[in-house]
């Protein structure tokens, strides 16, 4: 008797041919006109930037593409027929995937599960186990992935990058001919940027028509053919990219100039707000370092360094196993993040929609979460004074939403990572970790986060910045530490350093560099 085998498993990842035309597409929100008479075309064997600030109507046309949301009125047309998609299944089925950069992955299915999550092959009714863990792996080598990705992992087990190039499988096992990403480099380490390069550019010689939506303008030069700038959820331009230059984009997407951009007042102060000495866990050897008031120390070194890993620590989500913490001279331990808070200490997560916002809370609840025992009265929470303390910060930090009762989830990203400061301006604490607080937010936003970050070391606050952009490390940092396997290999000074300088020390601990202060060399503050 025959095995019966049902599977639809396409042998070659890159069968994509389509073009794509939009016309007169708009779509509006309450409060919101997200798209306006939008026309473009993304073509076959093309790959296509689309640029635009916070707000400007990305996140909406990606949906749209995907199936999540109609348009109000336009057309769509892939390969001159015209489509209109109720639900993502039918955009799937027309060809059309889109990577996001949150990708939805199930905590307690494996890595190969996960990719074929919806259509696993089957025999007699049963998951096929192992035709599927032999498309995966041939699927990952051809892709470039076999060795970031193993299969067994569970999904809760998976870094931030191993879950985008999930996504990214997803999307190439499926019988695609547009293919969209939307910041998918956000997650990933330069390796794993240089494979996924190399794999866009090899579906675009292949005949694929890519989107690629990201805030990083020198990706957008290195890679894509062709790019439009959105504005207001208007096409504001559309030029060859070997036409512009890194400026011209910035100033299409914004409107304006945006000079200066790492300006601050370097007002740190002589008084040490945060002292760690030897600590040590699971992940750290002896880590110790100070943040005075009034200053931003930056923490630099590549993935797996243990950066983020510190911040939890020292939050109180996760735990060292020795080691000391002060703050303003009072010994600390912080046994969860309520209790860090209480102590002064606050955390701008790496991941906020997973571990910094209540996605399903509104914008005004996820404000003045840290502040409600104070706006409290017998029991009750006065209502008129929090949304008077919220609105002030909504026009203080431009933060774009149709009102404070929206989720926050249906902000975009910079909109999202406003909040999360706006709750830390109002806390007022004495030392702020801030953990890539610019991830996937563009230009315009970044400014002024920059801004608030300013603001808030201008008040006093110790900040530590951690960031994989160089840039934004030795333009904000007034010290920078660098990190690497779970130790600091040096401390040098943010003006005046070098990208070299940073790089040398986050892979060789035995570089020394010109600028580099020895560590703990008779510091009364580092010595108990």
């Amino acid at each position: 008797m025959n095995e019966q085998r049902t599977d639809d498993v396409n042998t070659n990842l890159s069968t994509g041919r389509g073009s794509l035309e939009l016309r007169g597409i708009s779509r509006a929100f309450p409060n919101v006109q997200a798209l306006a008479n939008l026309s473009m075309d993304v073509n076959s064997g093309e790959i296509l930037a689309v640029m635009g600030e916070n707000g400007a109507g990305k996140s909406t046309l990606l949906r749209i593409l995907n199936g999540d949301y109609q348009p109000d009125v336009g057309t769509l047309r892939l390969d001159g027929e015209q489509l209109a998609f109720a639900n993502p299944r039918e955009a799937h089925e027309h060809g059309i995937r889109v990577v996001y950069q949150e990708p939805e992955i199930l905590a307690d299915l494996d890595v190969a599960e996960n990719i074929w999550v919806g259509d696993l092959p089957r025999r007699w009714g049963v998951i096929d186990r192992r035709h599927l863990i032999a498309r995966v792996k041939t699927d990952l080598a051809n892709a470039g992935f076999a060795d970031t990705l193993p299969i067994d992992l569970l999904g809760r087990q998976l870094s931030p990058a191993q879950r985008q190039i999930v996504e990214i499988m997803r999307a190439l096992r499926s019988n695609a001919r547009v293919l969209a990403f939307d910041e998918p480099t956000s997650s990933l380490t330069d390796n794993d940027v240089d494979r996924l390069f190399s794999l866009i550019r090899r579906l675009r010689s292949e005949g694929w028509a890519i989107l690629y939506v990201s805030h990083r303008i020198n990706e957008i030069l290195e890679l894509a053919d062709r790019v439009v700038v959105l504005r207001d959820g208007k096409l504001v331009a559309d030029h060859p990219v070997s036409e512009l230059s890194e400026q011209a984009i910035v100033r299409l997407m914004v409107g304006r100039e945006l000079s200066d951009v790492f300006k601050r007042r370097r007002m740190a102060t002589d008084r040490v707000v945060l002292k760690v000495l030897d600590l040590q866990s699971h992940w750290h050897n002896g880590v110790s370092f100070k943040v005075h008031a009034g200053e931003v120390v930056g923490f630099a070194g590549l993935v797996g360094a243990g950066r983020t890993e510190l911040a939890r620590i020292l939050f109180g989500a996760n735990r060292g196993e020795s080691g000391t913490v002060w703050i303003d001279n009072e010994r600390i331990d912080n046994r969860s993040p309520r209790q860090a808070i209480s102590n002064g200490l606050g955390l701008v997560p790496e991941d906020r929609k997973a571990e910094g916002l209540i996605l399903r809370r509104s914008v005004l609840e996820n404000i003045t979460m840290t502040i409600l025992p104070k706006l409290t009265r017998f029991g009750f929470v006065r209502s008129r004074k929090e949304r008077e303390i919220a609105s002030e910060f909504l026009e203080r930090l431009s933060i774009r939403t149709p009102s404070l009762d929206q989720y926050v989830g249906k902000l975009s990203g910079g909109n999202q990572q406003k909040v999360i400061l706006a709750r830390w301006l109002l806390a007022k604490p004495k030392v702020l970790i801030l953990d890539e607080p610019t991830r996937g937010i563009d230009v315009g936003a970044k400014a002024e986060i920059y801004a608030v970050i300013d603001e808030l070391a201008s008040r006093g606050v110790g900040i530590i910045l951690i960031s994989s952009e160089l840039p934004e490390i030795l333009g904000l940092s007034d010290r920078i530490y660098v990190m690497q396997s779970g130790s600091i290999t040096g401390e040098i000074p943010g003006p005046g350093s070098t990208e070299d300088e940073v790089l040398a020390l986050a892979m060789a601990k035995d570089f020394v560099s010109p600028n580099q202060h020895a560590l703990n060399n008779g510091d009364a503050d580092l010595n108990p």
